[in-house]
């Protein structure tokens, strides 16, 4: 059976939309479960034209990931397109924010909707397609019936993280030079760990995820390194050292294979970094680059508020000492939309009186799927899913609109743009530029995308 998967993506703007692209993982192990179809990837990052791949490759079903709120409507979007294509297509979106809120995808275009892990229930759907059977036997499905919605029952999770199909990176040959991560490229993505322990109110991957944590064996893990292309990586685990026996054997392993050196990106809690510094200090030497941190607020009380369960000294710490053993920190902070100008300075003082070289903001947002959207949601001043892209204010805000924008713009200009910051980073480009590894095309990328999120008139709407 032909089948096409489809990932959607924003139009290029601010924040990630211009400065991160990363490959479909997802998709990519949906394709490998479904090897004994005919199966295509159509990546709309390449601007592709979804009609042409549907009358060109015929497909009898067309899958579509939404993991992301903002990618709502471009999804809806290209379902219709697809539709309209061929009218006798079966249609499914699958992905985070389709499983945690399938209602947004009561529409005349999507067939059904896939609630949780895909790479059990679609070949199971595509196999029921295929033998004329009926898919409300199939667990883990939303169907779009005339009456409504109707759930075929929870599927129940993977027990092994080992039985999860190798992804298919054939599916995704031809875009390979487009993935980038900022100024990374090649690039790619490893996930090693579905879900996370703790229950931070703010984030839906606990409650995706029905609050269990799996994870690969380490044997499992190098051998899906080995088999990675080029570039660096990125684990996409929402903390990579939540087992650390695990990350201990996984690097030693990774020592003793004599593969090829590379660069290695992590997320990981600065409470476990401070515990085990001895683990980072392994992977260090065996290619830790960077570490991404949820610093998310500046004073405990702001910690509790979001139930971070950690505290600010942890962070503190665990700053200082990648710093010292040559790792560098991606640190993301929560700005929430109740601040003052007089808040705005205080987070602004913070980031530079502890020399953070690379700090993230996001707004306070209530995504759909976490207990903040379920206590915020009476609040919320607009329900344009666009706006739920953590850059925009979908809460009221203390300050006038306008005047809250201009300080979030400020705190990217003044953290970013200093001479000696400035300096690194115009040499860093140069760096790439000349070892071939940023392209005209990935430059302007990113220079749109700083630019808009540096303006707070792209905010609001009028840049």
């Amino acid at each position: 059976m032909r089948v096409l998967l489809v990932q959607p993506r924003p139009v290029a703007g601010m924040g990630y939309k211009s400065t991160i692209a990363v490959e479909p993982l997802g998709l990519e192990i949906v394709g490998a479960a479904l090897g004994d179809h005919n199966v295509r990837l159509l990546d709309m990052l390449a601007n592709d034209n979804i009609t042409v791949a549907v009358q060109e490759f015929r497909p009898a079903a067309v899958g579509i990931s939404c993991s992301f709120t903002v990618d709502v409507y471009r999804t809806l979007e290209l379902a219709q397109e697809a539709k309209a294509a061929n009218k006798d297509i079966f249609v499914f979106v699958g992905g985070h924010h389709a499983s945690l809120s399938p209602e947004d995808f009561r529409h005349p275009a999507v067939d059904a909707v896939v609630v949780g892990e895909g790479e059990t229930t679609v070949p199971e759907l595509i196999a029921a397609l295929e033998g004329g059977g009926d898919p409300a036997w199939v667990a883990g499905l939303v169907l779009n019936m005339r009456e409504g919605q109707f759930f075929t029952g929870e599927r129940p999770l993977l027990q092994r993280l080992d039985d999860v199909p190798r992804a298919n990176r054939d599916l995704t040959d031809r875009y390979r030079d487009r993935y980038f991560l900022g100024l990374r490229r090649p690039f790619v993505t490893l996930e090693t760990a579905r879900g996370c322990p703790y229950r931070c109110n703010f984030c839906s991957i606990w409650r995706f995820y029905r609050g269990k944590v799996r994870s690969m064996s380490p044997e499992r893990v190098v051998e899906e390194v080995e088999r990675l292309p080029a570039g660096d990586v990125l684990f996409t685990d929402d903390n990579f050292l939540a087992d650390v026996r695990r990350a201990e054997r996984i690097a030693s392993l990774l020592k003793s294979s004599r593969l090829p050196k590379r660069r290695y990106i992590i997320q990981a809690r600065s409470d476990t970094i401070m515990k085990h510094p001895e683990i980072v200090r392994q992977w260090k030497e065996i290619g830790l680059d960077q570490v991404f941190i949820g610093f998310e607020k500046i004073d405990q009380s702001g910690m509790e508020l979001v139930n971070k369960q950690n505290s600010v000294e942890n962070n503190e710490k665990a700053l200082s000492f990648l710093k010292s053993i040559g790792v560098g920190v991606y640190a993301s902070f929560i700005v929430d939309p109740g601040f003052s100008s007089a808040d705005f300075q205080k987070l602004l003082h913070y980031i530079k009186k502890l020399r953070i070289e690379q700090p993230q903001f996001s707004i306070l947002t209530p995504l759909p799927g976490t207990e903040l959207f379920q206590q915020l949601k009476s609040r919320l001043t607009t329900k344009n899913c666009e706006q739920f892209d953590l850059l925009h204010a979908v809460l009221p805000t203390r300050l006038p609109l306008v005047d809250f924008y201009k300080e979030f713009t400020r705190l990217y200009r003044k953290a970013y743009f200093c001479p000696g910051h400035t300096m690194g980073t115009l040499r860093w480009f140069l760096q790439k530029f000349l070892t071939g590894r940023l392209s005209w095309e990935h430059l302007r990328r990113l220079l749109s995308g700083v630019r808009q999120t540096l303006d707070y008139r792209s905010y609001l709407g009028k840049a």
